[in-house]
């Protein structure tokens, strides 16, 4: 319960936890980040971190602070471009070796109904999915996994891997820095959390209905 607690405060607290983050480890704080968006889309067993509220968050404060120079957009743009793409990677190469054999260990975190979400998304869209799959949490963790059971050709997978993480991370960091810091937003921070979190669920709920009314 404590960790799942953790994770909420973390989540709907994102802009003031990350500020304290960077207030604390300065230019280190891109470092961390970059490895948070690379665990987020490159590691199955860490689906849970902030992926799209915390691109928004980061780049709403370098919005906030351009003109201290504190946090430079630019820069953080292209280093979440980069960790999201070698994340995607990664990912895809774990799916190659490992395969389905992973996922008959017992763990909380690796559950086998996440890879039957990813296939069926997968198997759905075809080559696209890993585009599409950016920007659902959850499914964005296990596509590219997917796609390395699936023993997908890499060159047409690299394609894919680098147009999804350019549109996703351009998205939410472009997104954040000039629409973070209006009033309304900035004093409503936490309901804007759970509306991008709820947007990009969606697509899950929808497949989700679809297959109930199907039974």
């Amino acid at each position: 319960m404590n960790f799942i607690k953790t994770l909420i405060d973390l989540f709907l607290h994102i802009d003031k936890n990350l500020a304290l983050v960077i207030a604390n480890f300065g230019g280190w704080s891109y470092a961390m980040l970059w490895f948070v968006i690379f665990m987020e889309t490159g590691l199955v067993v860490t689906p849970f971190l902030p992926g799209d509220s915390l691109l928004f968050a980061a780049a709403a404060f370098a919005g906030a602070t351009a003109s201290q120079g504190s946090f430079n957009i630019y820069l953080l743009w292209f280093l979440m471009v980069l960790a999201a793409f070698v994340g995607d990677t990664v990912n895809y190469w774990i799916g190659h070796f490992i395969g389905p054999k992973a996922f008959t260990m017992k763990s909380g975190l690796l559950k086998k109904e996440y890879l039957d979400k990813a296939q069926a998304f997968y198997d759905k869209h075809g080559g696209i999915a890993i585009v599409l799959a950016r920007f659902v949490p959850i499914v964005r963790t296990f596509a590219p996994f997917v796609a390395g059971v699936g023993k997908m050709h890499y060159g047409k997978f690299i394609s894919y891997n680098a147009v999804g993480g350019l549109l996703w991370v351009t998205l939410f960091t472009f997104g954040g820095y000039f629409f973070g810091n209006i009033p309304f937003v900035k004093a409503n921070f936490e309901l804007v959390v759970v509306v991008i979190v709820l947007i990009s669920v969606v697509p899950i709920m929808m497949e989700w209905v679809k297959s109930k009314r199907r039974v």
